[in-house]
This record gives C-alpha cells, structure tokens and sequence, in this order.
C-alpha cells in the first residue's frame, strides 16, 4: 500500500485539497465536524484505488480524476457518519466518533451535505456514465445498510444472504470507485470490467477482514471497540460459522445473545469462546484470502504495469493488516 501511496502522492495531495475545501462551509459545524473527520486519517483506500485504475488503464492524474477520488472519498465519510448513529458506535478511526461530540443530528445532516458535495465533484467529471455508476453505488450501499438493519438479531441469517449485504454496503462502493477511475481513460470494456471485478472481491474481502477482527483484532486496527457487532447484534461471518458449528447448547445461546435486549455483560467472552472453538476467524480470514486471489486475477486483463502491481499489493493489505 505505501508503494501506491508513494507512486501517486501528488494526486492524493490534490485530493485532500479538495476534500478540505469542498468541506468549506458558513454553517460552522459542517467544516468543524468535516476536519474532524479529515484530521482522523483513514487509509484513503477508495481514492487511492480510484487513482490507481485511472493509471492502471493508461492515463494520468488529471483535475476531473481528483473530483472523482474526493466524490468517492466524501460518500465513504457520508456512510460512516450515518453508520455511526445508526450503530450507535463510541469509536470511529481510534477516536471519539463525531457523533459524541457533535450528537446524532449533527451526523446526519452533515453526513447529507456530504453526499451533496460528492455529487457536485461528479458533475465536474463531466461523464453521465461515471455520474450514473457513483448514483446507482450510492443507493446500493443505502439498501444495504437496511438490509443489514432487518437482519439485526436473526442468528440464523443465511450465509449468502450474509454475503448480500456485504456486496452491499461495502463492495459497491470499491467497485463504483475502481470502474468510474477506469473510465476516465478508456471506454467500457474488458479493462474497466476488470478492475470493476478487482474492486468488488477486494471490497469483499475488506469487508470479511472487518469482520473477523471484531472478535480477534485490536482497537487500533480496527479503528473502533472490540465486539461492536456482536453489541449491536450484526450478524457476521464469524458468528454464523460459529452457530452452523455448534451443538444445541451454542445454537441456543448465539439465538438468545444476538438479541440485544436479551444480552448479558459475560456474553461477549462466551461468544469469543465459542468463536476461538469453531475456529471461524480463521475461517474467515481464508474467505477472504480467497476473494483477494479473485481479485489480483481480474487484474489480468490489464498491461502489467506498476501500477497494477500496486493494486494487488493493496488486495494483499486488506488481509495482512489482519496480523
């Protein structure tokens, strides 16, 4: 991930400018809460993939490219502070979720004025397809996020439906991102369809990783506090592996615990326990392995190139970052 970093850092500088600037505000507690956000960092995943399909398909860093990363990037943070509300998270990026401090209000509406200027930086894209690609990624991530919010608590969700709103809420957007930085250079075709592969299985596989490390990583990973899902009563990979493997007694339990007006200050640990015995994070993490193998394939379509090797090396950190 450094290499790529590095290879388009002028084009990530442009970005964070417009990010900053297209924050700007009179309304004091829409730039407030936006540096807020900004300040914290973040791996810039999405725009650095957004960067490096442009480049991967042959073209160079231009003023509608970085409009187009910082659409995405904005979009991204849009979703995260909804997220947050709606999950009622403490933490976002190791810190204080903006919602702490700003309150739940506050988060959504700047969260709107955010997916607002996401569109305006389509616009100067001056592309209908790529403005029709980040539209249609928007409302796939919205049906997502509710479809995950019907699921709350069903410890017998099923795995492919599980998978569903992973494609959702998390490989729309990686997808969207990795096709629309194509398009900026090439027109539709086994390129932009390559990378748009490439994205989806690394947005999976983000997502997968995410996941798991929820029951088995750090706060400083992972940017939030240990067990938020199962506190929230998300149904994830971990625990429904967990729950197909268990006897009666597990089955019981994850049913009661998932529940969260039913859950207890020791079912957490429980469930960590009957997680660690399944053996599911591991599990997990090689589902995983599997959807980045998927994705440095769909790379194929590509000229070998540096930048394309940068892309597969980001499939990589999206797993590694789980040791």
């Amino acid at each position: 991930m450094d290499t790529l970093t590095e290879l388009v850092s002028d084009d990530l500088s442009a970005v964070e400018n417009l990010l900053s600037e297209r924050a700007a505000s009179p309304v004091a507690t829409i730039p407030d809460m936006s540096a807020y956000l900004i300040s914290a960092g973040g791996k810039r995943l999405r725009p650095l993939i957004t960067l490096a399909a442009a480049y991967a398909a042959g073209g160079s860093g231009t003023p509608p490219l970085h409009s187009l990363a910082a659409a995405v990037e904005f979009i991204h943070t849009a979703t995260l502070l909804h997220d947050d509300v709606v999950d009622e998270s403490d933490l976002r990026r190791g810190k204080k979720a903006a919602k702490m401090v700003w309150g739940n209000s506050a988060s959504i509406l700047v969260g709107d004025f955010l997916f607002a200027r996401a569109f305006t930086l389509m616009v100067e894209t001056r592309s209908i397809r790529i403005l029709d690609i980040l539209s249609n990624a928007s409302c796939v991530i919205a049906e997502g996020e509710v479809k995950q919010l019907a699921a709350i608590g069903r410890a017998d969700l099923p795995i492919p439906e599980y998978m569903e709103i992973v494609e959702a809420k998390t490989a729309a957007l990686f997808e969207a991102a990795a096709r629309a930085g194509a398009l900026t250079v090439v027109n539709e075709g086994n390129e932009s369809d390559g990378l748009a592969e490439y994205g989806r299985r690394l947005g999976r596989a983000f997502q997968l990783v995410d996941d798991a490390l929820d029951y088995d990583g750090s706060t400083s990973v992972i940017g939030k506090a240990i067990g938020d899902d199962f506190r929230e009563g998300k149904l994830t990979l971990p625990v429904l592996l967990a729950r197909e493997a268990g006897d009666s007694t597990a089955k019981e339990f994850w049913d009661r615990a998932m529940n969260v007006s039913k859950q207890t200050e020791a079912d957490l640990e429980t469930a960590i326990n009957y997680i660690h015995e399944a053996d599911t994070v591991s599990a997990t993490l090689n589902a995983a392995r599997d959807e980045v193998a998927k994705a440095k394939e769909a790379l194929s379509v590509l000229p070998p190139s540096i930048y394309v090797d940068a892309l597969a090396d980001i499939a990589d950190f999206c797993v590694d970052r789980a040791y």
